[in-house]
């Protein structure tokens, strides 16, 4: 089934058997194929890295102080969640992250780009202590991205001399 009239048109219908009749004629099961479709979205979806970040931030709990747990939620909630909260951790790449520390700076919060880049790196970390991925791209980000993104970071790393 592809649906219910109302909802299913004839023509999307027709579009949905044509497309099922190919997969048969390669040989692949069309239930079997959607349920593996749907399987992955819901382990991309698991893996995303907000959803890693607030396992870890979890975990913080009993090591941080309450404002301090707060405090890091907000800020990954503001500045971080809606450029990378979505994507799978292990297909975040350098220049995301790069782009959502730039972005921050862009408004003059220095410390608070600092602290990001700080915070997305744990996560990447406890990501890879739990198997879900293979490199921190917040540590390499300045590395992988080219010279100007390396000043750039060395500037933001400055700020922990101070």
């Amino acid at each position: 089934s592809f649906g219910i009239y109302p909802d299913v048109g004839l023509k999307e219908a027709r579009s949905k058997r044509d497309d099922a009749r190919k997969l048969l004629a390669d040989g692949v099961d069309p239930s079997e194929n959607r349920k593996a479709q749907k399987a992955s979205r819901n382990e991309q979806a698991a893996n995303s890295f907000e959803v890693i970040a607030r396992e870890w931030l979890e975990g913080q709990k009993t090591v941080v102080t309450a404002g301090q747990h707060a405090q890091t939620l907000a800020r990954l909630q503001s500045d971080v969640f809606p450029w990378l909260g979505g994507k799978a951790v292990a297909e975040i790449t350098a220049p995301d992250v790069l782009s959502v520390i730039r972005r921050i700076d862009a408004r003059g919060a220095r410390y608070t780009a600092h602290r990001c880049r700080g915070q997305i790196s744990q996560v990447m970390r406890y990501a890879i202590a739990t198997g879900r991925a293979e490199r921190d791209r917040a540590t390499h980000a300045a590395s992988e991205a080219g010279d100007g993104v390396f000043s750039f970071c060395s500037k933001i790393n400055a700020i922990d001399k101070r």
